[in-house]
């Protein structure tokens, strides 16, 4: 049972709150319909449930709020608006993507397909699909963690006829089973014909609480429907013979031509526009809204519990048994995105290497990397700092994790995960440029090009430290300002604007050397460790005392900080 109680929303300036002491429950077994008109508050009220919009009151789903269920997908589905997935993935893709978010078993997805029918397009992009299958896959995904309660806002808006009956199918479906199904309407009639219990609100408040055949007898009305361009006349006509019989009629005006005539009958007026010679362009009985008027009857008006009181809700992240690593592996490897950049980074590294190589004046480490001096950086670390950027500029802009809530928690594993999976993308995007540039050169000049190398571990752990500085460094900024460009922002400046001040900082002669810290250090430790390391400290020491790679080093000891001062900012707020 989904219990709403007191629920109100913030105060807004010079205007009453969109949903004010609102109180109402949806049963198991039963599909309940929130009805109201646009700008009645239907949508804040299931905003306020799920804990998404700050205001007061609480919503117990059986008989817990959902910040303190410990698998919300498991007893609360949610659909509101479009799903907002990658439109280049798949739909398949996208659902099992969602299976990792929800705890669930990935072929949870191949079972939700055949169930919502959209099988046969399991292969095809988010951005390609219908309205109607748009909206089969947001119940696909609301479904995943079988729940108990389905929370949907105008899941049929735009739909047509024959979508509508599917729809409306598979939800009564689902109550029949014993679950909780709440959806927002704006049409009565609708609501009145698919639901069993209708709860009314108007300005935000309750107005009337009903099941569905004491809400169509008290609300519809049956009436004449009549298009006519003698309206004014046909009013009178149809008036005057009423009051002389003795009948209680009532003709409405309606825009236009239309007429809208209650306690009558198609015939009636029929024979009554013949008899007067009026021309009728539509005659039909319908159902009419008699508005919003209805008061909720005492014995049915929900009562709030004397013990509860009205608590703060307050935004809070969405809780989810997400398994991280295998969340941001799919969704690295899910677009096609991925792929088609890191050919392009390969495919530039090895045109610049090529170039570079027919003067015969570059370092050797330079044509491996690709990296004329006109560049910042080679294009394999901007490659790198761009799938940085995009692992969580892709949340914010197409939000998986957190598709109905809003936002992308906060989670120390999810941060991690990324952190992990970027280094790898890096790492290996890093190894590849170096082997396609090698060949590339060998290709077109031969295998004496490069001459030899040296200090090759020095200069590989460079190489391997500087794309995954640029790939953190686009990863933590794009997490800090919530954009893909702020993350690349940030890779770029590390050599434009990082570099240029460190060098300032430290212009001079130097009278003072660090040689023999590593004695030193061992000195301080409390475990020895062996003379082979000192090599590899002191490797890392000279990549720190480098100009990019302490740039580098201070801008992601900034980055950090800035990401955990957000981070818990952001739960003080919650």
């Amino acid at each position: 049972m989904l219990q709403a109680i007191g629920l109100t929303s913030a105060p807004r300036r010079d205007l009453p709150p969109a949903v004010d002491d609102l109180t109402f429950e949806a049963r198991p077994g039963q599909l309940t319909a929130l009805l109201g008109a646009p700008g009645s508050g239907r949508t804040t009220a299931l905003r306020l449930m799920l804990e998404l919009e700050p205001g007061r009151g609480v919503t117990y789903f059986r008989g817990r709020p959902l910040h303190e269920l410990a698998h919300p997908a498991r007893e609360v589905g949610t659909l509101l608006g479009d799903v907002p997935g990658h439109p280049v993935r798949t739909t398949r893709g996208q659902l099992k993507l969602m299976c990792t978010v929800a705890g669930v078993p990935v072929s949870r997805a191949e079972e939700m397909l055949e169930v919502v029918g959209l099988s046969g397009v399991a292969d095809q992009r988010l951005g390609t699909l219908s309205l109607g299958m748009d909206r089969r896959l947001g119940l696909a995904a609301a479904l995943l963690g079988d729940p108990h309660t389905l929370v949907l806002d105008e899941p049929a808006e735009g739909l047509s006829p024959r979508e509508n009956a599917w729809l409306y199918g598979l939800l009564r479906g689902h109550a029949d089973h014993g679950g909780t199904v709440l959806c927002t309407f704006a049409d009565p009639k609708e609501a009145a014909r698919v639901a069993d219990r209708v709860v009314t609100i108007e300005g935000g408040r309750l107005v009337a609480d009903q099941d569905a055949t004491a809400f169509a007898r008290t609300r519809l009305r049956p009436r004449v429907a009549v298009a006519t361009p003698h309206a004014a006349r046909l009013s009178a006509l149809v008036s005057r013979e009423a009051r002389a019989a003795q009948r209680s009629v009532e003709v409405v005006a309606e825009d236009g031509n239309h007429l809208s005539v209650y306690g009558s009958s198609c015939a009636e007026v029929g024979e009554t526009a013949f008899r007067n010679g009026v021309l009728l362009h539509r005659l039909a009985d319908e159902v009419g809204d008699n508005g919003p008027s209805v008061t909720v009857p005492p014995r049915e008006r929900p009562e709030r519990p004397r013990s509860s009181h009205p608590l703060p809700i307050a935004p809070r992240p969405a809780r989810t048994p997400l398994r991280p690593l295998r969340y941001e592996l799919r969704r690295l490897l899910g677009v096609r995105t991925t792929f088609l950049l890191a050919a392009g980074v390969l495919a530039a590294s090895a045109v610049l290497a090529v170039l570079l190589a027919r003067s015969g004046q570059t370092e050797p480490p330079r044509l491996l990397a690709g990296w004329p001096a006109l560049l910042p950086l080679p294009p394999a670390a901007l490659g790198a700092g761009l799938f940085g950027a995009l692992a969580f500029g892709d949340e914010y802009r197409y939000p998986a994790l957190a598709a109905d809530r809003g936002t992308v928690p906060r989670r120390l594993g999810l941060l991690l995960a990324k952190l992990v999976v970027t280094a790898g993308t890096a790492l290996l995007l890093a190894g590849l440029a170096v082997a396609v540039d090698h060949q590339a050169l060998r290709l077109v000049y031969g295998a004496g090009v490069m001459g030899p190398a040296r200090e090759w571990l020095g200069l590989g752990a460079g190489w391997a430290a500087l794309a995954v500085g640029c790939a953190w460094a686009g990863l933590l900024a794009a997490g800090i300002f919530r954009a893909t460009s702020a993350g690349l922002a940030a890779v770029l400046a590390v050599p434009v604007v990082v570099v240029p001040l460190l060098r300032k900082a430290v212009d001079g002669h130097s009278v003072r050397s660090v040689a023999g810290l590593p004695d030193r250090l061992r000195d301080l430790a409390w475990v020895r460790w062996p003379h082979a390391l000192d090599h590899w400290l002191v490797a890392a020491l000279h990549l720190i005392a480098e100009p990019v790679g302490a740039a580098l080093a201070l801008s992601l000891a900034v980055l950090v900080c800035a990401y955990l001062l957000t981070g818990l900012r952001a739960r003080a707020r919650w």
